[in-house]
């Protein structure tokens, strides 16, 4: 039996959805910076186990590991951010000189867009009309639609930060046991990264179609494949 629809459909709350300020989703930053955070400390508490080194050396390359590499990560995705926010203000003024160079071209363009999407006579003529009178629109249907970018502009600061908080807030976890002076941290620390790869593959299946335990077990397999290959390389060194 399928389920009640995720939003209502009257005519007010359409407009109240359509007219809401756009924003990307921190979903991809955040599973991006979650599941690095635990993979990387995870590997080398895995990899200084296997070389049988001491706690201290767990917890000083781990913490040096969580501080650095969030930060190289989040500045990496900042960048990565801010270079693609650039190149849409590129393109955005590569299509005002093309409609200010050459109108009846790029109006053209707009009406076999709206051809390829079945409209037709009357109503095509009409379609094209409405866009081509206003600037902004034409030009947004064009990024859109003849160069693949998405609607909403992306924020770097704000994707530099979830990477940086999801990276920090998992990273850790690997080096609870040890911080805490546990018994047994490696096998604990293996528990506990473990549930955190599942979690973050099951939390990550509520935007897809995949069913819960199956992303969590993807993402499990993931961090464990590469924990596994630390912990042996750490092992041919071991004394």
């Amino acid at each position: 039996m399928e389920g009640l629809p995720e939003h209502g459909h009257s005519r007010a709350e359409i407009a109240a959805r359509l007219s809401s300020p756009r924003r990307r989703n921190d979903l991809k930053d955040a599973v991006y910076g979650g599941i690095d955070g635990a993979v990387t400390t995870f590997a080398i508490v895995a990899g200084v186990a296997g070389a049988g080194l001491s706690t201290t050396v767990i917890i000083a390359l781990g913490v040096a590991n969580v501080l650095a590499d969030g930060f190289s990560m989040a500045a990496s995705n900042y960048s990565g951010t801010k270079t693609e926010l650039d190149e849409l203000a590129r393109l955005r003024e590569v299509e005002a000189r093309h409609i200010r160079l050459a109108p009846e071209g790029e109006r053209e363009e707009v009406r076999q867009i709206l051809a390829g999407k079945g409209l037709s006579g009357e109503v095509l003529d009409a379609a094209t009309d409405a866009i081509c009178e206003d600037r902004e629109r034409w030009i947004d249907m064009m990024l859109v639609e003849e160069y693949g970018l998405a609607p909403v502009a992306p924020h770097p600061f704000r994707s530099a930060l979830v990477t940086f908080v999801a990276f920090i807030l998992a990273g850790f976890v690997p080096l609870v046991p040890f911080l805490l002076g546990m018994a047994g941290g490696f096998w604990l620390a293996s528990v506990i990264t473990a549930g955190v790869f599942f979690a973050i593959g099951a939390g990550k299946s509520l935007w897809s179609l995949a069913p819960w335990w199956r992303s969590g077990l993807e993402t499990l397999a993931i961090g464990g494949t590469a924990a596994a290959i630390a912990f042996f390389v750490g092992s041919l060194f071991h004394a």
